[in-house]
């Protein structure tokens, strides 16, 4: 699916909370945040991008979300909680560190950021609610296509994903197993509705409801 996120901070604000923080600069797959950390910094992303996720004992991964620039995430730690996700940067990224404290002290000073955050918040409470009513309601078919759907943009005829995905990606995406979406990306492609040309997906045709 799409960033949950209600839209990425707009440059002035952006820029005015930054400089309470400072810069670091991270390469591809490095981990920012761990899950059930006890921390209370906030992490704007400046460039880049990076996954949000959860993880097993066994190793197993569910992707909640995919950051972009302009995005921020730590949020759910400033009650003093611990973190409830990890985040990894898919590529070279550039992140703004700032302490919960100077957040805190930006939010009482700054409501169009309180605002942002409070916007940013629902949005995450639909994606989750939405997520847990497909894993119940849907089948594997369902979920993929709705991923699917949901970072497609129109490209003339046909819908792009500009994200690179590989199925394992997906997988972890809709709770399945590689093989399953394999198997279902095999059929949409000889079905005429897919084409995948190193990573990039483009759905040639309406996906069908059900498979």
């Amino acid at each position: 699916m799409a960033s949950p996120t209600a839209h990425p901070l707009q440059d002035a604000l952006l820029q005015a909370i930054a400089q309470r923080g400072g810069v670091r600069h991270f390469p591809a797959n490095a981990v920012l945040v761990h899950e059930d950390d006890v921390s209370d910094s906030l992490y704007i992303l400046l460039s880049g991008r990076a996954k949000v996720y959860g993880s097993s004992g066994s190793g197993r991964e569910v992707v909640y979300n995919t950051l972009v620039a302009g995005e921020y995430f730590g949020e759910m730690s400033l009650d003093g909680g611990p973190r409830s996700a990890s985040v990894m940067t898919l590529e070279a990224s550039a992140v703004v560190v700032v302490p919960g404290g100077q957040v805190r002290d930006f939010l009482a000073n700054h409501p169009d950021f309180a605002l942002h955050l409070v916007r940013k918040l629902i949005a995450l409470v639909r994606h989750q609610t939405s997520t847990v009513k497909s894993l119940a309601l849907d089948d594997v078919y369902g979920r993929i296509a709705k991923v699917l759907l949901g970072l497609a943009r129109d490209e003339g005829d046909v819908k792009v994903v500009d994200v690179k995905l590989t199925q394992q990606d997906i997988a972890d995406r809709v709770g399945s197993s590689r093989e399953m979406v394999s198997r279902i990306f095999t059929q949409l492609t000889q079905g005429g509705y897919v084409a995948v040309n190193r990573g990039r997906i483009t759905l040639l045709k309406k996906l069908p409801a059900r498979w």
